[in-house]
């Protein structure tokens, strides 16, 4: 976090002097929203696009929702503001992603302050790896199975702040829920179909996607931070792998220079093709469209 944002939280914490912070324990009790609060909304701060989407399917009319990272910014080096510290005082609700996605929430425990922090990883088995920027890959998102533990979780926090409306939540969350399983039957099906099981994103963030429904990732950039840069042994180590593996598509994401991609499909004679993971929002497209895209690119590279 630079100094700006630092200078910020001390500041914040002598100015606004109240409880200690609450990181989300679901089995720790939280005060009743509710009955303080009875006509006003839960004020709700995501931290990036899928949670916002989450948070909005549970929260519906009963929860104001807003988005911290906004729409077009990858959140990996995002870092937040003096206005979006402000923002986030003024809170009753953060939701974070967890599993050191979000590593500006370290730097929060110095503030005292009433907001709840819902971990949205809380119960969901993470996989330990030897990746360049974190211990653990925080990508949980992208499989929807660990999604709908996700939305579990939101909804559990929504529940415990606002008991009243508990039953409303509840029918929420289990509605999206639904959604999700549908996506992943949909996925698994349609993927069961593809002879090859091997792919090549961009970055290692498919790692839960590809277990879940069988397949094996290759990276172009081993690391959970797609700003990594590769090295030239790199891109020939993934060019040899492609011809052995008989890989004709290579896969790029947004905000990322599409270039590195197209040397690589040249030099295999392939195609490119985005694998979204879902980092940057769009405002024309849900979580599970973005899902539905990535799944029929898949299949361009894996069924043919």
């Amino acid at each position: 976090m630079d100094n700006q944002s630092k200078a910020a939280i001390i500041a914040i914490a002598i100015v606004i002097p109240l409880s200690s912070l609450a990181v989300w324990n679901l089995d720790q009790p939280v005060m009743s929203y509710a009955s303080a609060n009875a006509n006003q909304k839960i004020v709700a701060i995501t931290s990036f696009y899928p949670l916002f989407e989450f948070t909005k399917e549970v929260g519906g009319n009963r929860v104001e929702i807003s988005l911290l990272i906004p729409f077009g910014i990858e959140p990996h080096d995002w870092e937040p503001t003096v206005k979006d510290l402000q923002k986030m005082q003024q809170a009753d609700l953060i939701v974070i992603n967890g599993i050191g996605f979000e590593n500006w929430v370290n730097d929060f425990d110095s503030i005292n302050t009433d907001v709840v922090i819902v971990d949205t990883s809380k119960d969901i088995t993470t996989n330990e790896n030897n990746l360049v920027s974190h211990p653990t890959d925080p990508h949980i998102w992208l499989n929807p199975v660990m999604a709908k533990k996700q939305v579990e979780n939101i909804a559990d926090a929504l529940m415990q702040i606002d008991p009243t409306n508990k039953e409303y939540y509840s029918t929420n969350a289990n509605s999206y829920i639904l959604r999700l399983e549908q996506l992943d039957e949909k996925i698994k099906h349609e993927l069961s179909q593809c002879e090859k099981k091997d792919f090549i994103s961009f970055h290692s963030a498919f790692t839960y996607f590809a277990d879940q429904y069988g397949l094996v990732q290759h990276s172009i950039i081993e690391s959970n931070d797609p700003h990594a840069e590769p090295t030239s042994k790199n891109l020939e180590n993934i060019i040899n792998l492609a011809k052995n593996l008989d890989i004709d598509v290579i896969f790029t994401e947004e905000a990322v220079d599409i270039r590195t991609s197209e040397v690589i499909a040249d030099e295999i004679g392939g195609t490119v093709l985005i694998l979204s993971p879902l980092e940057i929002g769009d405002k024309n497209t849900d979580y599970i469209e973005k899902m539905e895209q990535n799944l029929l690119h898949l299949k361009e590279g894996l069924c043919n």
